[in-house]
């Protein structure tokens, strides 16, 4: 059964993984996200769900204003073909979530490895970062060294990667 944001935010505090955790009205774009915001903390996240064309599912967590070059991308992720953003249908099935709440802590989910982790290594530079607790109306503000406990505690290797500026091929 898939974390619920209470669960998560359980499992967080129980695996001595210490955040903060600020409540606002539901965003669904990044836009959105720095409208209402308020003075939450840290590098913010947007989230890609995606998958090569051997069907590996990948999820890459960028700073929120990073252009995306999918093209540019297969490689720093180790894709074969090329990559699309996977269907509703498989981030439910790999994630345990919908649409408008991905985020890295829904890693959580992925009990069985398999999906591929990437992150902004200029994320991992920040003295925190936010992300959404499987939900879009929470951000969690964790720091570097808590998300790397975190992804050793679900199992994922997170690979650090610089994302190449959205005009390289």
């Amino acid at each position: 059964m898939p974390h619920t944001p209470d669960t998560l935010l359980a499992f967080l505090a129980q695996n001595d993984i210490s955040g903060t955790t600020y409540e606002h009205p539901p965003v669904h774009t990044v836009a959105e996200s720095q409208a209402l915001r308020g003075d939450i903390p840290g590098a913010h996240t947007k989230n890609l769900f995606l998958r090569d064309g051997k069907k590996t599912y990948f999820l890459l967590t960028l700073a929120e204003d990073t252009p995306v070059n999918l093209k540019a991308l297969r490689g720093p992720l180790g894709a074969k073909g090329s990559l699309s953003f996977a269907s509703p249908e498989a981030l439910m099935e790999h994630l345990g979530i919908l649409p408008g709440s991905v985020s890295l802590l829904a890693l959580a989910n992925d009990t069985e490895g398999r999906v591929r982790f990437a992150i902004d290594a200029a994320l991992m530079r920040a003295d925190f970062v936010g992300c959404h607790p499987l939900t879009n109306a929470r951000t969690t503000v964790l720091t570097p060294e808590a998300l790397r406990a975190f992804f050793r505690l679900t199992g994922h290797d997170a690979v650090e990667v610089e994302i190449p500026p959205a005009g390289e091929a």
